[in-house]
């Protein structure tokens, strides 16, 4: 077997992939996340407790739609089917911002009347608010006020996500006279796309601010934070969580030009100079790749670049990295998915991802539930045939010396579980921080985590390969006694799972004191 292989001894990927079998068996435990967008198709509880109940790792809340109300009653159903497993799932919960944005105005008529632009006609965009409510196939309103300003001749500007394109030819005052490129009915309110186009637009807009206090109030454990062009836009956020949300989880979600690096080498495309994706992943506790938006923002044709570059830089970071959009898009109203979905899918697996996402699949399909269990054979599929020691060996050639303890201790661990053809890892852990540093080195067996924090444990759903454990019963005064008694219990739950068998080594990872940061003791036990 692979895992048996020594260190040093590093099989090829092609010998690897010459190896495998269609009829060889998959593992039980699935090791990449899966999140779930919560909608009238799924927000009752006994859709939710279904979903849960078939591998649901973090439930997603989109703040584009519906009222405080609505997100309430959802959260609160959450929380209502959570309780009925007794501690034996933990779910994580999260706010998707809406994000700063640019949108048309309304289409003369009504709210829902349409105009048909014709390709190769003629259009003016204007930031006259007199214009705002008599939009027409003539002259559109767009609320953004310095387009005028960031647009030049030749720009193009996408609209309803790219169906509409345009060109511009002329800019006079705060009038841009453009060309339809590819026509098509429009709507109201639709969203405006400046693609290869620096934009000042507020890291943080006043919905959002208000849509993030509500997350506070109601205890959401992870924000996922559109249109991030930056590290500044990252602490802007943790401004307005202030210190009663300084513990949630920011997730960066790359959704244009300026939150990807790599400049694209190609004279045709010289707006694409990309600021440093870097300096987000230092800031945020995690990235999630929003394919589409981004696939407006640069080419199609590139969104892979872009995902499988991002996804590579969190992994060498240690950082949680979400792949999303379109992912079983057709599972929205049909039971199977393409055979292009499923290799979507699972080549997001084999490039790295923490986790994947399901958006309108599940919170508006017909089949929420199939989709969900679609994804999870997916996933453990493409998980089987991963090359672990390999990434574990590229993992921590990209990582620098360090003397930081828990680090040191997270490669040793990974390398131990190899070595020995461990069945888990198991690890004591406070704020989550030990089971992300060993996850960041992909070991192919799981890491079973237990924490005496609630939160923690829902974090750490965000984590490639973790089980995070939630641990009630009151802390023993003798500190070694109170160890063993929280790693028995991480055993037992391995054994109920399947995944830790008699006979079998487990590498066990813990500190010496109480609190985060003193993880610096690991141990190898054989499983009675």
């Amino acid at each position: 077997m692979l895992n048996n292989r020594p260190i040093g001894s590093k099989e090829s990927t092609l010998e690897h992939f010459c190896k495998l079998n269609i009829n060889d068996p998959v593992h039980v435990y699935r090791m990449t996340g899966i999140i779930c967008t919560i909608g009238p198709s799924c927000q009752k509880v006994e859709v939710l407790k279904d979903m849960m109940a078939s591998g649901m790792n973090i439930a997603r809340l989109n703040f584009s739609h519906g009222s405080y109300e609505y997100h309430g009653t959802t959260i609160k159903n959450i929380r209502t089917a959570i309780s009925t497993f007794e501690d034996r799932i933990t779910v994580g919960i999260a706010l998707d911002t809406k994000g700063p944005e640019i949108r048309t105005g309304l289409i003369c008529g009504s709210g829902t009347a349409e105009v048909a632009l014709r390709k190769g006609a003629k259009i003016k965009l204007t930031t006259d608010i007199q214009k705002a409510s008599k939009c027409s196939a003539e002259e559109l309103y767009v609320d953004y006020q310095q387009i005028a300003k960031v647009l030049k001749v030749g720009s193009h500007v996408y609209i309803d996500d790219g169906l509409i394109s345009l060109s511009v030819d002329s800019i006079v005052g705060n009038d841009i006279y453009c060309t339809i490129e590819n026509g098509g009915k429009l709507g109201s309110k639709k969203g405006v796309n400046l693609p290869g186009t620096k934009c000042d637009l507020p890291a943080v807009s006043e919905k959002d601010t208000k849509d993030l206090l509500f997350g506070v109030e109601q205890g959401v454990d992870m924000i996922f934070a559109s249109f991030i062009r930056n590290a500044d836009g990252v602490r802007a956020i943790r401004r307005v969580l202030g210190e009663r949300g300084r513990f949630i989880k920011i997730i960066a979600k790359i959704e244009n030009h300026e939150g990807v690096e790599n400049s694209i080498p190609s004279t045709k495309m010289t707006f694409y100079h990309f600021l440093s994706a870097d300096e987000i992943i230092r800031e945020a506790d995690g990235l999630m790749i929003a394919r589409g938006d981004l696939g407006i923002e640069i080419p199609p044709e590139k969104v892979f670049v872009a995902q499988k570059m991002l996804i590579a830089r969190c992994n060498i970071a240690g950082k949680p990295v979400i792949c999303a959009t379109q992912m079983l898009e057709s599972m929205t109203t049909k039971l199977r998915a393409t055979r292009a979905e499923s290799s979507d899918v699972a080549n997001a697996v084999l490039d790295g991802a923490d986790c994947v996402m399901l958006s309108g699949e599940t919170a508006k399909g017909d089949y929420p539930v199939q989709t969900l269990m679609t994804m999870c054979q997916i996933c453990i599929e493409a998980e089987s045939v991963m090359n672990c020691r390999n990434y574990f060996e590229d993992v921590l050639q990209c990582t620098s010396k360090t003397s930081d303890i828990t680090q040191v201790l997270a490669i040793a661990a990974v390398s131990a579980a190899f070595s020995c053809s461990a069945s888990a890892i198991v690890v004591l852990t406070s704020s989550g921080h030990s089971s992300r540093l060993i996850s960041k080195f992909r070991p192919s067996v799981p890491i079973i985590a237990i924490t005496r924090e609630a939160q923690s444990a829902r974090q750490m759903q965000l984590f490639r390969g973790v089980l995070p454990v939630y641990y009630k019963q009151p802390r023993n005064p003798d500190w070694m006694a109170d160890v063993d008694l929280r790693v028995q219990y991480g055993m037992k739950i391995g054994q109920g799972l399947g995944i830790i068998k008699s006979n079998t080594l487990i590498v066990v990872v813990t500190g010496w004191t109480k609190g985060s940061g003193h993880t610096n003791t690991m141990r190898l036990l054989r499983v009675p």
